[in-house]
């Protein structure tokens, strides 16, 4: 299932807790598709805590609590990284991250904790929702098979790498329009793992930040740049994104085509792919000036342009995802409307 349907899932799983239809949700992925940065975006949403408890790191009494003598009997300490309403509030996530890579001596503590809610005495408050998240056995990470029991316990969604998914949450992260630009010019690299080989850096949403952050820290050490990249990405995508971002130095004048002048598409498509994605940025850019509407307008006459229809569809399809309806009230989207669906139906 792509991220923006998962998305959806862990919403009215959360929304479901307090009317008591909540169910425990696990999530399978390989390394670096982000899964924990899912259900930490939930949290942001709603403003709630996310506890992460990682399950492969814990002993089970580190679950289960401290025993200690109260009188003739025997009482467990709760251990305080649980879900506690007056100190934690009375909403939230208990995210048990990695609980593939946890001992079965330490998932079978968790068996009562995700079903029931509750461990002895212990019960979860009501309006926290229960995920959870871990690498499949051919991942080649450290993982034992979920026991029956356990897998028993949750709904199960496997999470796909979608890139439309991957570009909205770049744009809205302020990742390098480079990278946007040179994965959609190359979009089989956003994830390629291939764990027979074990590789040490590979593409994944993950790796691509940090070559974002690569392009931050060591954009203007070109000496070191491509070892940079290559420690993020791996070997080959480092050296691809190395060539496309030096060859940006080609493109056409963005700022000429925000005021609506007359600028040339270039014929190179890897430049096609820079420019859509530069001017999706500054689409996004521009929304809250005065001058938005005309600048985001002069971009969709850009879009008009391309000899490839496809590339103006991929620029005004993210514009949308980033800025939303707005772009239907910009007097040019009906004239490109109009253009593409003459091509659609005559061509």
């Amino acid at each position: 299932m792509r991220p923006s349907q998962l998305t959806t899932v862990l919403e009215q799983e959360f929304s479901s807790t307090l009317a008591g239809h909540h169910t425990p949700v696990m999530l399978w992925g390989p390394p670096g598709v982000g899964k924990s940065d899912l259900v930490t975006q939930i949290g942001q949403h709603h403003s709630v805590p996310v506890i992460d408890i990682r399950l492969s790191q814990l002993e089970p009494s580190d679950l289960r609590g401290i025993p200690f003598r109260s009188g003739e009997q025997v009482e467990w300490a709760i251990p305080s990284m649980l879900p506690d309403a007056e100190r934690h509030g009375n909403t939230g996530i208990l995210f048990l991250d990695e609980i593939t890579s946890a001992p079965p001596s330490v998932s079978a503590a968790a068996y009562q904790l995700i079903l029931d809610r509750r461990l002895g005495s212990y019960t979860i408050p009501d309006g926290w929702a229960i995920f959870a998240a871990g690498n499949r056995q051919g991942d080649r990470g450290v993982t034992y098979t979920m026991p029956a029991p356990l897998a028993n316990r949750f709904s199960h969604y496997d999470i796909d790498v979608n890139l439309d998914d991957w570009v909205a949450w770049a744009y809205e992260h302020d990742i390098n329009e480079a990278i946007i630009g040179f994965l959609r010019f190359r979009p089989e690299l956003l994830f390629d793992f291939d764990p027979a080989h074990n590789p040490v850096a590979f593409p994944s949403p993950r790796t691509w930040e940090f070559a974002h952050r690569a392009l931050s820290k060591f954009g203007g050490q070109p000496l070191v740049l491509t070892s940079a990249l290559q420690a993020c990405v791996g070997p080959a995508a480092g050296i691809e994104l190395r060539a496309f971002v030096d060859n940006l130095d080609q493109m056409p004048d963005l700022d000429a085509i925000v005021k609506g002048e007359d600028v040339a598409v270039p014929k190179e498509i890897d430049l096609q792919y820079a420019v859509a994605s530069s001017l999706v940025g500054r689409a996004i850019r521009a929304q809250n000036h005065d001058n938005g509407v005309d600048t985001q307008g002069h971009i969709l006459d850009y879009a008009m342009r391309f000899p490839q229809r496809e590339m103006g569809v991929m620029l005004v399809s993210d514009m949308h995802r980033a800025i939303g309806n707005d772009l239907f009230s910009i007097p040019q989207f009906s004239q490109w409307a109009k253009a593409v669906s003459a091509v659609m139906l005559y061509e």
